[in-house]
């Protein structure tokens, strides 16, 4: 167990801007930040921070909270790993009890993943500078690529012994469960056998964004057997191929901050180009290149450089990943190396200047880069020169923005020679194929042989709960103003001396927070939202006792569901400035303008809200009893009120 003055500690510590910074490029946005959402597929910011009360919230997906809630959301950390995490981002010493044996069986299985995984990579790495066998293969195959003691250990590269079951038979003598060595792929398990997957190989470390290990590239060294040059971990739980970039961990905080990734393909290259001081650098590790793999970078910068072999094979490669970031959104720029050079080869022979210097001169925009590479396999063909255009064309048609698409279309029209009206037809063409394709597709998957469409599946109208969205608007009412001091006109209501009810007036100077509990424990009104009774008391007590409330502090201490619905509540009206809608001439009314009309609003609401109710329930009675003369009188009475309390709402609303 973590002690409470390490949470603490954490907490006080800890800044949500610079957590999600490491994850997301958030641009300030007034007092907040706003950036991309990481939980879905957007172009447009729906993403919030607020570095004032310390929270965040993903409009897109609804979820929200602080810094622990974000990593638990997006790194499927375990609220201890993300205070761990935190504490090791900002140098706070851990102080825990040990985990008993019943603890570390309680593990979830995908946290014994990890376990496994960062056990094996320890193993790999310790064998590689301390064993015989790792210094005299391991180490002299990395010293000859050049890379140095301290780039050895920073990417925590390793050697697995050339014996059947080195790793494996170790792992299981210190308590590791076959059964996830198995699962992360490390071990292969035949009948009564087991053995080591990555038998005599050099081993690369494959991390998250925030620096867990996923899984393992492996590289032979031993050219004469027959087996793969490079060995990569199976699918698991934990590692997806298609949704990781080797290097993200290190390479994280200089994208966003050049505004530029360089895209390689091997792990090589990446450690090369790193040593050589160019640290914005990622691969997709010898797998082709995917669109949440290209989302990853998406979040941290909105450029792409590909570098890629000077060969054909390279080249070949670089056109195949243009359309997939051309489909995101991004600017992407090409650059090959010279005949015979990789970007592991280069960045040995070249200082870091000398590098960048190569980059700004030969990388060039991919319009360009087709162009130059199509056009010269086209070779004065019309037939080949006519299929190039069209080409070019199709990955014109995948850029989302009107303008860029403009634009490409000129220096397309420019550089292969050819009319711009003849370029925009074959766009219209490109564009209407695609939507006769996607038409055809959904027509196929929603259409059932002698399948009948009700009446109640066209148009259907979402349901409101009104008494959800009345609770949510006062738990809304006390974070935002519970300790504010308001006058607030309370009409009280009267029986006058011929039996009626009436209104009297009474002004009053009083907290927020105050009059909501006064007015819902005069009512005996108690929440039915399970989440808004709970916050609902924690609000209260925290009001009542400290007479402030302060946000961050509040939200340390609720569970994840509770802090993402604070979060949604408070950033909720943040949420129209994100996309600027006064520039489009429309307004959004401010809550702060009449705070005791809104908490008079809403409360008057509630009542007449249960008012309703009550008189529906009782009415019900009367239709299985109609003798029953109190419950009649009873109705009569909840009328009356009613009608006084909807007067009282006017009078209000008018204000």
């Amino acid at each position: 167990m973590i002690s409470k003055e390490t949470i603490d500690k954490v907490f006080e510590t800890a800044r949500v801007e610079e957590v999600i910074g490491d994850f997301v490029q958030l641009k300030k946005s007034g007092s907040n930040y706003k950036g991309l959402s990481p939980f879905s597929d957007e172009r447009t910011p729906s993403f919030m921070v607020s570095p004032v009360k310390q929270i965040w919230k993903d409009f897109s997906s609804g979820k929200g909270g602080n810094a622990v809630a974000f990593l638990m959301e997006h790194e499927h950390f375990s609220y201890p790993e993300a205070i761990k995490y935190l504490a090791k981002k900002y140098n706070i010493e851990v102080d825990e009890t040990e985990q008993t044996d019943e603890q570390k069986e309680a593990a979830n299985e995908r946290e014994s993943l990890y376990l496994v995984s960062e056990y094996a990579r320890d193993y790999y790495h310790t064998t590689l500078l301390n064993s015989e066998q790792g210094k005299a293969i391991g180490g002299t195959y990395f010293k000859e690529r050049g890379f140095s003691e301290e780039t050895i250990k920073k990417f925590e590269l390793g050697y697995n012994p050339d014996q059947w079951d080195a790793f494996t038979s170790e792992a299981l003598r210190k308590g590791y469960k076959l059964d996830f060595l198995e699962k992360t792929g490390l071990s292969i398990v035949k009948e009564e056998k087991q053995f080591d997957r990555f038998k005599g190989r050099v081993m690369f470390p494959i991390h998250s964004m925030s620096g867990r290990v996923l899984g393992f590239g492996g590289r032979i060294l031993d050219s004469s057997k027959k087996a793969a040059k490079y060995l990569n971990s199976p699918e698991s739980d934990i590692y997806h191929k298609s949704k990781v970039l080797y290097g993200i961990y290190y390479a994280k905080k200089m994208i966003a901050k050049e505004d530029n990734c360089y895209l390689v393909e091997g792990y090589t290259d990446v450690i090369q180009m790193y040593q050589s001081g160019i640290e914005n650098v990622v691969s997709s590790s010898g797998t082709a290149l995917t669109p949440e793999q290209i989302r990853l970078v998406n979040r941290l910068t909105k450029n792409i450089t590909v570098l890629f072999d000077g060969d054909a094979a390279g080249q070949r490669a670089a056109i195949r990943g243009i359309d997939l970031i051309l489909e995101q959104g991004m600017n992407v720029k090409v650059c090959s190396f010279p005949e015979g050079e990789d970007p592991d080869s280069f960045s040995r022979k070249h200082s870091k200047e000398e590098i960048l210097n190569y980059f700004s001169e030969n990388a060039k925009d991919f319009i360009q880069y087709k162009a130059n590479l199509l056009v010269e396999e086209a070779a004065g063909d019309p037939i080949k020169k006519a299929a190039t255009v069209r080409d070019m064309v199709e990955s014109i048609a995948k850029i989302p923005d009107t303008i860029k698409r403009e634009i490409y279309i000129q220096e397309c029209s420019r550089i292969m020679e050819i009319s711009e009206d003849v370029l925009y037809n074959t766009l219209a063409q490109i564009f209407n194929k695609n939507k006769k394709e996607e038409a055809k597709k959904t027509k196929e998957s929603s259409s059932k042989p002698f399948s009948v469409v009700g009446n109640e599946a066209i148009n259907p109208v979402e349901k409101v709960d009104v008494l959800y969205e009345l609770e949510r608007k006062i738990i809304e009412a006390l974070l935002l103003y519970g300790n504010v001091e308001e006058e607030f006109e309370d009409l009280i209501v009267k029986e006058t001396e011929e039996g009626e009810y009436a209104l009297e007036p009474v002004i009053q100077k009083i907290k927020v927070f105050e009059k909501i509990y006064l007015d819902l424990q005069d009512d005996e009104v108690a929440f039915t939202n399970t989440m808004f009774r709970s916050l609902y008391s924690k609000i209260i007590e925290r009001l009542n006792r400290d007479n402030e409330l302060k946000v961050q502090n509040l939200i340390n201490e609720l569970v994840p569901e509770e802090s993402a619905e604070i979060s949604s509540i408070i950033l909720n009206d943040e949420k129209y400035l994100l996309h600027r809608w006064d520039t489009k001439e429309v307004y959004v009314k401010l809550k702060n303008k009449s705070v005791a009309q809104l908490v008079s609003e809403t409360i008057l609401s509630l009542r007449k809200y249960l008012i309703n109710q009550k008189i529906e329930e009782l009415s019900k009675q009367t239709k299985e009893s109609t003798s029953n003369k109190d419950v009649l009188l009873d109705i009569l009475d909840y009328q009356s009120l009613n009608t006084l309390l909807g007067n009282k709402l006017g009078r209000v609303l008018s204000v």
